[in-house]
């Protein structure tokens, strides 16, 4: 597989290529550097051909696709939004937070690179745990599935069906990898302030991804009162009360819409790029949040 170069040799400045509000975006997708299928290049590649005017590419836990990413949007004229997905906890919920609009990834880079060394222990668990239940999985397969990428349990489970263990990513996460399944190793616990916190550090944007049916008014709203930008409002996952819903509360919190396809590789059904329909006029407004925090007087709670 493709190596991933570190966030730090992104470049310090490139041309952004214009997205008019009526345009397609798509700010939710993943790369082979976290659990994607496809490398980062062809990440964009698949955006230009599905006529999307921008990508936000947010891997777990990295930044390292971001250059690769970059360089491709530059040539086929893609504007690129700098994201990272981050795992958080509330109490004793968790949430997927994303981080969008990164302008400073060196200042956040050193707590990625502890998230992922994170993800190196628990992956060297689990498999340890695979071996006691019989299955002679090794950790130099998982991280070969990664190829040089933040490892996941996407990565265990691709390593178990090339062993012949598991027929498919559903039955190894049902049989072995999933919650409360004989396998699984909790991963490390970020705080949602603390996660948030990052975000801002480093210039971005902090949304809450993919809620579905616990976005609502009461969970959300010590989540904005900590300084979230905004909500995930079109996921392949939310049903249509989910998005009606989450509509209305990014305007009852004065926060700011996203959506995106949490891109893959599928290529087909509702996780396809760009499925979502994210209108160019999000991004904008996005935008518009970022242009307002720099000016004098405003500031984010954190």
């Amino acid at each position: 597989m493709t190596s991933i170069p570190a966030a730090s040799e992104a470049p310090k400045s490139h041309a952004t290529p214009a997205v008019d509000k009526t345009d397609f975006v798509d700010l939710h997708s993943h790369s082979t550097a976290s659990d994607g299928a496809v490398a980062p290049a062809q990440v964009v590649e698949t955006a230009h051909k599905a006529g999307l005017a921008a990508l936000a590419l947010t891997d777990h836990d990295t930044l390292g696709g971001i250059p690769e990413a970059r360089a491709t949007g530059d040539r086929l004229g893609v504007r690129i939004i700098a994201g990272v997905e981050l795992s958080v906890m509330e109490g004793a919920r968790e949430w997927h937070l994303l981080g969008l609009h990164i302008a400073q990834p060196e200042k956040i880079e050193s707590a990625l690179e502890g998230f992922r060394e994170g993800r190196r222990t628990r992956a060297t668990t689990i498999v340890a745990k695979l071996n006691e239940l019989g299955m002679p999985v090794t950790i130099e397969a998982v991280f070969a599935e990664a190829g040089g990428g933040a490892v996941g349990r996407p990565h265990i489970a691709r390593a178990l069906i090339a062993g012949g263990w598991a027929k498919d990513q559903w039955e190894a996460f049902d049989k072995y990898l999933g919650t409360g399944k004989p396998a699984n190793v909790e991963k490390m616990h970020l705080s949602i302030a603390d996660g948030i916190r990052l975000v801002h550090d480093a210039g971005g944007l902090a949304i809450v991804a993919h809620p579905g049916k616990d976005g609502r008014r009461e969970r959300l709203e010590p989540l904005v009162a900590l300084g979230l930008d905004g909500i995930e409002v079109r996921h392949p996952g939310h049903s249509a009360e989910d998005t009606k819903r989450l509509a209305a509360l990014t305007e009852f919190f004065d926060v700011v819409p996203s959506g995106g396809s949490d891109w893959h590789g599928a290529a087909s059904g509702a996780r396809v790029l760009g499925a979502m329909h994210v209108p160019g006029e999000w991004l904008a407004q996005q935008d518009a949040r970022l242009a307002a925090r720099k000016q004098p007087g405003v500031k984010t709670a954190v």
